[in-house]
């Protein structure tokens, strides 16, 4: 008679190993973009822009968005300082790739809507170190754009992230977005990059986004704050997020071009 102890063992080992396959690039970026957020949101966030030196300067501004079916509109409106306020960008993202995401932006000195137009998305928006599309996207990736390729996991801040690259699916995607390569780091309990590497259309590391902060509001993983360094510039940008609300109505009559002009 054998002890149980060796029979158990002898039993375990002759049950087949089951190996799950490492997720594939593409199947990471389809969780992130598969994360909830929300129907609609209301939220205020304040920019921080510091140069070179150290100096910084402090903007504020309101903003709101709500999905119509599967296209998410977004609207912003700068509130201080005195010299911003009154600045607005409107944005419709759709899902049919076929047909550009619509963007408008107001410059009050100006008193006119100007539409920015898809080949600009990789631009910087309003002075800041996130581009036009990192602002409308909100930490997800359109998943035409790339080629996403798994590269395994990193460790940061002692977290153990997964790793995809990503490079642009041709040559005006390149272009558009300006870069020749993204590197995400994401992490699976929240499905959000909390490091994000970009490099240009040369292969220069351009700039760095950082996740600084995440909570659970309402039921919903909402970032609360995301910083950026320009590698090149040395100049930085801190988005902090506050009163975010996912509770109070978005009313649908937000989102034209009249309440952009309009403001708050």
């Amino acid at each position: 008679m054998y002890p149980l102890k060796v029979l158990l063992s002898a039993l375990l080992l002759s049950l087949p190993v089951m190996v799950l396959a490492a997720p594939s690039g593409d199947e990471i970026i389809e969780k992130v973009n598969a994360r909830e957020d929300g129907l609609h949101v209301q939220r205020n966030f304040t920019v921080e822009l510091t140069d070179r030196n150290g100096r910084t300067r402090t903007e504020k501004t309101l903003s709101y968005r709500r999905y119509f079916g599967d296209e998410k509109r977004t609207i912003i409106f700068y509130t201080e300082p005195t010299n911003v306020r009154g600045t607005g960008f409107l944005t419709f993202d759709y899902v049919d790739r076929g047909e550009d995401d619509d963007q408008w932006l107001y410059l009050p000195a100006l008193r006119k809507i100007r539409r920015i137009p898809s080949s600009d998305r990789g631009d910087y928006f309003l002075g800041t170190d996130f581009t036009y599309e990192e602002i409308k996207k909100e930490q997800k990736v359109e998943p035409e754009d790339y080629h996403f390729v798994a590269q395994g996991t990193e460790q940061v801040d002692g977290r153990e992230l997964l790793v995809v690259e990503g490079t642009p699916s041709d040559e005006a995607i390149a272009k558009e977005l300006g870069v020749s390569k993204v590197v995400w780091r994401v992490d699976p309990e929240i499905w959000m990059s909390r490091k994000t590497d970009y490099y240009d259309r040369n292969g220069n590391h351009a700039r760095t986004i950082t996740l600084e902060g995440v909570d659970t509001i309402a039921g919903f993983i909402t970032t609360t704050a995301l910083h950026v360094l320009n590698h090149k510039t040395q100049h930085s940008t801190r988005i902090t997020f506050h009163d975010t609300d996912y509770e109070s109505a978005v009313p649908e009559s937000l989102f034209t071009q009249a309440r952009l002009r309009r403001g708050l």
